[in-house]
């Protein structure tokens, strides 16, 4: 730095947390890592879209979660349709509704008979 320079330091950055993109490949990776099936069905917005998770649990039914921030702002998981266990063909209409009102939201789809979400984060009622 030059003589006299001093940075601004007045401002701060808007958001601490990591982009989408990035925190999604970390988590993939460890998927991979374990043996657990996954396809990413609609790639989001790298920087800041949200994510839709199906959980499949290979017998035509799954859990569809969507990422939220609970009240203190921390990454939870709302169930996004009315019953925790729904028809495949019922949540895939929904992840096309989806997509087309959102086109920058992550759809990942993953395999797992149990259902058990893998992402970090509680998942509210």
């Amino acid at each position: 730095m030059s003589a006299g320079f001093t940075p601004d330091t007045s401002t701060k950055m808007p958001d601490k947390r990591l982009p989408t993109g990035l925190w999604i490949e970390a988590h993939l990776r460890q998927l991979t890592e374990v043996g657990t099936p996954y396809y990413i069905a609609n790639k989001g917005a790298y920087a800041s879209g949200t994510i839709i998770l199906k959980l499949s649990l290979l017998d035509r039914n799954c859990r569809l979660l969507g990422q939220v921030r609970d009240e203190k702002g921390a990454l939870a998981w709302m169930p996004l349709l009315k019953s925790e266990m729904v028809a495949e063909s019922d949540a895939d209409a929904y992840i096309r509704r989806a997509v087309d009102r959102d086109p920058d939201v992550w759809v990942i789809e993953i395999e797992d008979r149990t259902g058990t979400n893998p992402f970090e984060g509680k998942t509210l009622d």
